[in-house]
C-alpha cells in the first residue's frame, strides 16, 4: 500500500492536507473570471464539486455562499445547481469594483460574511459606529432564521482614551485629552462599543451561537478604517479630515473632524488577483501585529 495512505474501514485515506472551502472558492472564482465558466451557465452539482475537490458537501456549500456574496453566483441552494451570474464582472471586490460610501457598502458585506459557519471580523476604526450599524443587518437575518453561524469572533482596535487624538480636535486649543471635544469622542467610542458587544453577545442566549467580542486600545489615531471579513476580504477607507462646527454642551466649537460613515470604502477580495490577495494578506498581518504588540487592554468605560 502507498505509505501516504492508511486503511480505515476498508477504505484508503489520504494523509495530504484537506482542501478548505476557501480554496474551493478560490478555484471556482478563477474559473469564472477566466471565462471557463460562462455567465448564465449552470455549475456542477454540489456532489460533483465535492467529488472533484475531495471535500464534504458542507465545504462546497460554504464556497458557493462566498461566491454568491461576491455576486458571482445566483440560485445557491441545497437542491439546485448554482448559476454563474449574468454579469459576474460587476462584483464588489477586485480592481474594477467602484468604491461606495461606508454606510452603503459595509452592511451587505458584513451580512455576506455571516453566511459562513465561523464568522471572523477584525476592525480598526475611530469609534466603531459604522460597524455597529452594519452588524444590524445580519442580526436581523439571524433573528429571522435566514442565517445561523455556529461561531462569531469580533476583534476591534480603537484609539486609547489617554492619547491626544489627531482628530477630532478643536481648531483652537481647548484642553487636549481633557477637553470637551475629546470627552465627546470618548463617550461615543464607549457607547458604540458597548452596543456592539451587547448585541453580539445576546446571540448566545437567543440562538446558542458561540460569540466572542474583544477590544484593544491603540496608542495613536488611525488615519484609516479597515475591516477584515473571514480572512478573505479587506474593506479599506481613508478618514478625510474636515473643518466643521458642532455644539457641545452649551458651546459651539470649531473642530477638525472626520466623517467616517461617508468615507468611500474600497473592497479587496482574496483570490480576485495578485493585487487583492496581497492586500488582504498584508492587512491581516498589519492588524495581527498591532493586536499582539503595541495595543493594550481597553475598558469601555468613561
Amino acid at each position: 500500500m502507498d505509505p501516504e495512505h492508511a486503511s480505515v474501514n476498508g477504505r484508503t485515506k489520504s494523509q495530504r492536507p484537506q482542501t478548505t472551502h476557501r480554496e474551493v472558492a478560490d478555484e471556482l472564482r478563477a474559473r469564472i473570471r477566466s471565462g471557463a465558466l460562462q455567465p448564465g451557465q449552470r455549475m456542477p452539482t454540489q456532489a460533483q464539486l465535492a467529488a472533484e475537490f475531495g471535500v464534504e458537501r458542507p465545504a462546497v456549500r460554504q464556497a458557493l455562499r462566498i461566491l454568491q456574496s461576491e455576486q458571482l453566483l445566483t440560485n445557491v441552494s441545497k437542491g439546485v445547481p448554482a448559476t454563474v451570474a449574468a454579469d459576474p464582472g460587476r462584483v464588489l471586490t477586485g480592481p474594477a469594483a467602484p468604491p461606495l460610501p461606508t454606510t452603503v457598502a459595509l452592511a451587505p458585506r458584513i451580512a455576506a460574511a455571516f453566511a459562513a459557519e465561523h464568522v471572523e471580523i477584525d476592525a480598526v476604526c475611530l469609534t466603531s459606529i459604522s460597524l455597529t450599524l452594519a452588524i444590524g443587518e445580519p442580526l436581523r437575518q439571524i433573528h429571522a432564521g435566514r442565517l445561523k453561524p455556529a461561531k462569531v469572533d469580533v476583534r476591534v482596535l480603537l484609539p486609547s482614551r489617554d492619547i491626544d487624538l489627531a482628530f477630532p480636535v478643536p481648531v483652537e486649543e481647548h484642553g487636549g485629552a481633557a477637553g470637551p471635544v475629546h470627552e465627546r469622542w470618548l463617550s461615543m467610542r464607549n457607547a458604540q462599543g458597548q452596543v456592539l458587544r451587547h448585541n453580539l453577545l445576546a446571540l448566545r442566549a437567543t440562538h446558542g451561537i458561540d460569540v466572542r467580542v474583544s477590544f484593544r486600545a491603540l496608542p495613536f489615531t488611525p488615519p484609516v478604517k479597515l475591516y477584515l471579513l473571514n480572512g478573505v476580504e479587506a474593506l479599506f477607507a481613508y478618514y478625510t479630515v474636515v473643518r466643521r462646527e458642532a455644539q457641545i454642551g452649551r458651546e459651539n466649537l470649531e473642530m477638525y473632524d472626520a466623517q467616517g460613515i461617508r468615507s468611500p470604502l474600497f473592497a479587496f477580495g482574496q483570490g480576485a488577483g495578485l493585487r487583492d490577495t496581497t492586500f488582504v494578506e498584508q492587512s491581516r498581518l498589519w492588524f495581527g501585529a498591532l493586536w499582539e504588540t503595541i495595543s493594550s487592554e481597553l475598558m469601555l468605560t468613561s
